[in-house]
């Protein structure tokens, strides 16, 4: 694989840092077994391997931190075996920590707007990395040392460890920072004005320095090494995070420089093993401190921006829904369990003429000019958030309204629909249409269809009481050739006096199950299939025709409009025993099983069944199935059964009866509880 002239240049600028930083570990030996008191090398060594590249070789790199190391330590006296030794522990460091990092933050070393220690569960994830890489390369080193001297201390192996772990931890987080700083440059810190900013990062640096060459820089400084963690706290709590980073390293590099002087508290420590840990002691609490308040706070300021952001789009929302509630047509009420008002849109307040205001008690309905369409007075007890509130199904109802505004009072269609809220309780959500024009819109078009249905039935029935008197003057008659033509046409208007009638009351039919208003009660469906059955069974005998056998199995209860089941009922079984072959006894099976809140009826017959592929067809408004059979009809049974179940909710199906024939099943809310009667 090619290598970038890019690479190489990042290659060899890493191994420059990495070679100083080998200088400066080995300027800090304490003694003649080359024990350093720092080893930021390896914090430089993480940040080079970790660190964005160009291309996916690693090679160069590798080959570049082996030829440092080699060089660096053969030139301060190590063996050439010592050498190999070092270079495979700060291999196997680094490939600990790469791995680790990884694995539990895979965007931490990434320099771009998303990358770097952001928040306290970096440092912690980069703090365990460190930790169980430094472990990994001291232990690695140490068999490596005692395999070729024979010597093993666990000192200096703990040591090892030790400062290693903080120099991948200091060294680590101004990389991280650096690096985000560089490609990504950092929004700025919003609170403070940027010369005010700098003027505090001044005195920090000044109060730092004071503080540190007091504690530190004197021949017999006072015991205030607790205190010195005062700096890094301010500065973790006023100052970015990248500053933190920079501020702790400058202030290891102080603590270094005088324990290596022989300064300061630390430096009154006789052992040197003992001396290093505890600069390295220090140098990580302090960084751990000072990064962790630091990413605390922009942690926090970052949530907040966050929440802010979320609370200023919610706001926008609120402003759109409130917006579109109060330009609705239809009134809109919200109203809780307590039966407060706690929302309202002006169409609401305008229907109710103005009796409607947020924050009100729901009071008595006469308050409000609300009554019944007949005009009886409504009750509390009948308000739907009041039977929302007792768990009562609330349908739509209409409601007159009567205020100064309109004197005659508009009718209002209510739909309320029940909305659970966060405390347990409810609210329930009224919607207000005013239908008054559509209601008597409704009454002009059904007392034209009366009128109208009057006037035809009327002439219709001159027609057919004429066609009677015919008949039977025709049936004394001699058999003459002129007769008999006479006969044919007499028959010819029988039948089409008998085709209209049905016609007209289909259509009478159809217009009350699409437009009529639906009065939903308990049924008792086993009471109505019964009445429906005795009337089919003693049609059939008056008729002189075979009397058809009914099985009819238990059948709950439905919540539903009486008439309009009425009305299914007799048209399905009135179609089952009408379509069923000559010579046939009509004999009919009606079952029905609750579903949950659905209960579902099934009749099957024995009859003629339906030609393949019309089974849907045959709901359609007009459709005749079976139009060239002698079977008579106006094609509307059928479609004023699929409306009347539709507007109850349900659904209605056909298909073939097993053994011949055809099954209906149809299906309609179920009742509560069973009717105590009708």
């Amino acid at each position: 694989m090619a290598v970038s002239g890019a690479s190489l240049l990042r290659t060899a600028a890493f191994a420059v840092l990495f070679a100083g930083a080998m200088v400066v570990g080995r300027l800090s030996v304490l003694d003649d077994t080359s024990l350093s008191l720092v080893w930021p090398a390896a914090g430089v060594a993480v940040t080079w391997f970790c660190a964005p590249r160009t291309t996916r070789s690693r090679w160069p790199d590798i080959a570049a931190l082996a030829l440092v190391t080699s060089v660096v330590n053969l030139a301060t006296g190590a063996t050439a075996a010592q050498t190999a030794v070092f270079i495979v522990s700060n291999l196997l460091q680094v490939w600990v920590f790469l791995a680790l990092v990884h694995r539990w933050r895979p965007t931490l070393w990434g320099w771009g707007p998303d990358g770097g220690l952001r928040t306290p569960g970096d440092l912690w994830a980069m703090v365990r990395a460190a930790y169980l890489a430094a472990a990994a390369g001291a232990v690695t080193g140490s068999i490596g040392m005692w395999s070729l001297t024979g010597n093993f201390s666990w000192v200096m192996m703990a040591v090892w460890s030790s400062r290693n772990f903080a120099g991948v931890l200091v060294v680590g987080a101004v990389g991280l920072c650096a690096g985000r700083r560089l490609f990504a440059r950092g929004e700025p810190n919003p609170r403070t004005p940027a010369t005010s900013r700098l003027v505090e990062k001044v005195a920090v640096v000044l109060c730092t320095v004071v503080a540190y060459v007091v504690g530190f820089g004197m021949e017999h400084s006072p015991p205030i090494a607790a205190l010195l963690v005062a700096p890094t706290v301010w500065a973790a709590a006023r100052l970015s995070t990248d500053f933190v980073a920079a501020h702790t390293a400058g202030t290891a590099t102080l603590v270094v420089f005088y324990t290596l002087r022989g300064y300061g508290p630390f430096a009154q420590v006789v052992s040197y093993p003992e001396r290093a840990m505890v600069v390295q002691l220090f140098v990580v609490v302090l960084a751990v401190v000072g990064l962790a308040l630091a990413l605390g706070r922009d942690e926090r300021a970052a949530l907040m921006r966050e929440l802010a952001e979320q609370r200023d789009e919610a706001t926008g929302r609120a402003a759109v829904k409130r917006a579109i509630i109060d330009s609705m047509g239809d009134g809109l009420a919200v109203i809780n369990a307590e039966g407060r008002v706690t929302l309202r849109n002006p169409a609401a307040e305008r229907l109710l003429g103005g009796r409607l205001s947020p924050d009100d008690i729901v009071a008595d309905p006469a308050h409000y000019g609300i009554f019944h369409p007949d005009g009886t007075p409504f009750t509390t007890s009948e308000l739907p958030y009041v039977r929302a509130a007792a768990g009562e199904a609330v349908e739509p109802m209409d409601v007159l309204v009567r205020s100064e505004g309109a004197p005659r009072g508009r009718l209002l269609n209510v739909r309320t629909t029940v909305v659970p809220d966060r405390q347990g309780g409810f609210n329930a959500v009224l919607v207000y249409q005013d239908v008054t024009a559509e209601r008597r819109h409704h009454d002009e078009l059904a007392s034209f269809a009366g009128v109208v249905a009057h006037d035809l039935l009327n002439p219709l029935a001159s027609v057919q009481g004429w066609t009677d008197i015919a008949d039977e003057a025709l049936r004394g008659a001699p058999d003459l050739p002129l007769l008999a033509q006479v006969r044919q046409a007499h028959e010819r208007t029988r039948r089409s006096s008998a085709r209209m009638r049905n016609l007209i009351n289909d259509l009478l039919a159809y217009t009350t199950a699409r437009d009529a208003a639906i009065a939903p009660i308990a049924v008792d469906l086993a009471s109505l299939v019964e009445e429906v059955v005795t009337a089919r069974v003693d049609a059939a005998a008056a008729a002189g025709n075979a009397v058809p056998r009914f099985h009819v199995g238990a059948l709950p209860p439905v919540r539903a409009d009486l008439v309009l089941v009425r009305q299914l009922l007799d048209n399905l079984i009135g179609n089952a025993v009408k379509y069923t072959a000559p010579g046939t006894v009509p004999d009919l099976d009606i079952s029905a099983a609750q579903h949950g809140d659905r209960v579902r009826v099934t009749i099957a017959d024995n009859g003629i069944g339906i030609p393949l592929g019309q089974h849907e067809a045959v709901f359609d408004n007009f459709h005749r199935a079976h139009r060239e059979s002698g079977y008579s009809g106006t094609g509307l049974g059928l479609a004023i059964c699929k409306r009347v179940v539709e507007r109850h909710g349900g659904v209605i199906t056909a298909t073939d009866n097993p053994g011949g024939g055809t099954r209906f099943a149809f299906t309609l809310p179920a009742a509560e509880h069973a009717p105590d009667g009708r």
